[in-house]
């Protein structure tokens, strides 16, 4: 078993140290937060800030921070730390489901229920939250994050640091840009530009900008 430290002391990262407890021992989080440290997170500590972990060269990372009001700050930290992709560990649920020919890269989280059905690529620090179904040939960039519930259709592409809402459901084949946000329960029957913000049933834009 190998010992894990995960960043981030917030639902998703706690979330994330009960996926991981079947194949990795989390030593912790840490946090920017010099309020939480010494303190304990669904029992376990906080270890200290968060560039704390460099030091800590015994343990593998991951960054399990954002939300929908900063869904770039996955990327801003793992920039910040700058450390070697080796050093970071990809979380899969026990219930999670990755079929034949999909991958999923360093630094991922997988939490329960997730479906990967076949052939899908999924990049380097993306949160993939509980009962996300990617169907065959979907193609997931760096940074992005599908809250609980999103369903893709077949060889959808997500473009790095985008993000999907919860229940959203986007038709196969299409494109969601970078950075751009898709609303909660959205259903989306076009492509939706990089950093432009799209809600509704059809999915229309509501603003540029995240």
């Amino acid at each position: 078993m190998t010992e894990v430290v995960i960043v981030g002391a917030g639902g998703f990262a706690r979330e994330t140290a009960a996926a991981a407890a079947g194949d990795w021992k989390v030593r912790g989080f840490v946090d920017d937060d010099p309020a939480l440290h010494g303190s304990t997170r669904s029992g376990r500590p906080i270890l200290g800030p968060v560039d704390s972990v460099r030091d800590m060269t015994d343990v593998a990372v991951v960054v399990c921070v954002g939300n929908p009001r900063n869904y770039t700050a996955r990327r801003k930290i793992v920039e910040r730390l700058g450390l070697p992709v080796e050093r970071y560990a990809t979380i899969v649920h026990p219930s999670a489901s990755i079929g034949a020919g999909s991958t999923v890269g360093p630094g991922t989280v997988l939490l329960a229920g997730t479906v990967l059905t076949a052939d899908v690529t999924v990049g380097a620090h993306v949160a993939v939250m509980p009962h996300v179904v990617l169907t065959h040939d979907d193609v997931i960039g760096d940074y992005a994050t599908l809250a609980s519930g999103v369903r893709l259709g077949g060889a959808t592409v997500v473009r790095p640091g985008a993000y999907i809402g919860a229940g959203a459901l986007v038709r196969e084949g299409l494109t969601i840009g970078e950075q751009a946000l898709v609303g909660m329960g959205a259903l989306v029957l076009r492509d939706v530009p990089p950093h432009e913000t799209w809600v509704g049933s059809p999915a229309r834009p509501l603003r540029k900008g995240p």
